[in-house]
């Protein structure tokens, strides 16, 4: 958690003697440059955003319906992927349950199912066998579930996630990354932007990822797509 730490504190800090706007965010004020970017995959003209997260994190929670907002509103400009923190180590089964959904097809059906389970329905998905036996009583097929939690390509991506997060330096979530190289969050922004209230902090941040999303379009010369 150090260096979230330091960063948040940096923030803060160049916060206090700098005007600080989501709509024209700074490098150490609303969001922070990566002293080593990572490299970004490039799909056709979209600007690749991840998203660093957990299941049982409320934060992550309520952050969900402004990002699906986001995402929508954003289009064909980003490529957005999402990696899960593995909070128990390399066999985190939150983390699994996500890379199995995954390599299933099954995301857009099950994410926000699971969010439900952990957040509304107070479900402890902290276990395999917790796992297994709630995504078998929400329609997917138990067999077809373990084949692909057992698969190679699940595994070797489970035991493959501690070491993206140490590359992005991550240590907390939710944390957006845009192109490899630059990272917010609502912790982030909530402290730079003062007077910021729980009710507008998810507002202000994605004014953030916006704006970096246009500062990357920018810088490679990518013509936005339309916006929804």
């Amino acid at each position: 958690m150090r260096s979230l730490r330091f960063a948040l504190a940096a923030a803060s800090l160049i916060a206090s003697t700098a005007f600080a706007s989501p709509t024209a965010p700074t490098s150490g004020v609303e969001y922070i440059t990566l002293a080593q970017p990572q490299p970004a995959q490039t799909v056709g003209k979209k600007v690749e955003v991840i998203e660093f997260f957990m299941y049982h994190c409320p934060a992550c929670n309520a952050l969900e319906p402004s990002l699906a907002a986001w995402l929508k509103k954003q289009g064909d400009n980003v490529n957005f992927k999402r990696v899960h923190m593995p909070m128990q180590g390399a066999n985190d089964p939150e983390a699994h349950l996500y890379l199995t959904l995954e390599a299933m097809g099954k995301l857009e059906e099950m994410h926000p199912k699971v969010f439900r389970a952990f957040h509304i329905e107070r479900q402890r998905l902290n276990r395999d066998d917790a796992i297994i036996e709630w995504v078998a009583k929400n329609g997917v097929d138990k067999a077809k579930f373990l084949e692909y939690w057992n698969s190679f390509g699940v595994l070797s991506k489970l035991r493959r996630t501690q070491q993206v997060l140490n590359a992005y330096k991550v240590d907390s979530v939710p944390t957006l990354i845009v192109d490899g190289r630059y990272m917010t969050s609502p912790s982030v922004v909530g402290a730079a932007v003062k007077g910021s209230t729980n009710a507008n902090v998810a507002q202000s941040t994605f004014q953030v990822m916006d704006a970096l999303v246009a500062k990357v379009q920018k810088e490679k010369g990518l013509a936005p797509a339309a916006k929804k």
